[in-house]
């Protein structure tokens, strides 16, 4: 399945439950900031090496693939409801970010690009 078929079934399953009352800007992006809350709750307190070998017990990795899942259903409606196609919206800001990070200033760098020399 492709992003535009998930995107139509989302949209399915909202107007087969009349939830398009609900799912305005604000409301899908509040619950898409909900979701990724949970799921950093998932990594919260966990070290970095830890928090890496998150997928290795079967229940929490079937929790953050839930967790990931509701985080980018709500991006899909989101991205829906406004008309924005998310696959263009990310090659653009790709190419945004590629002028504002050089390899040259940036390669093993964690600072943000106006603090790049």
């Amino acid at each position: 399945m492709d992003l535009d078929e998930l995107t139509a079934r989302l949209r399915a399953f909202a107007d087969a439950r009349d939830w398009h009352q609900f799912h305005n800007p604000k409301n899908l992006v509040m619950a898409l900031t909900g979701e990724a809350g949970e799921l950093a709750e998932l990594f919260q307190w966990r070290t970095p090496d830890e928090s890496a070998r998150i997928m290795t017990d079967p229940d929490t990795a079937e929790r953050v693939r839930h967790e990931i899942a509701d985080v980018l259903a709500y991006l899909l409606r989101l991205a829906d409801v406004l008309d924005v196609d998310v696959i263009a919206a990310l090659a653009a800001k790709i190419e945004v970010n590629e002028a504002k990070y050089p390899v040259r200033l940036a390669k093993g760098s964690a600072r943000k690009y106006d603090e790049l020399d």
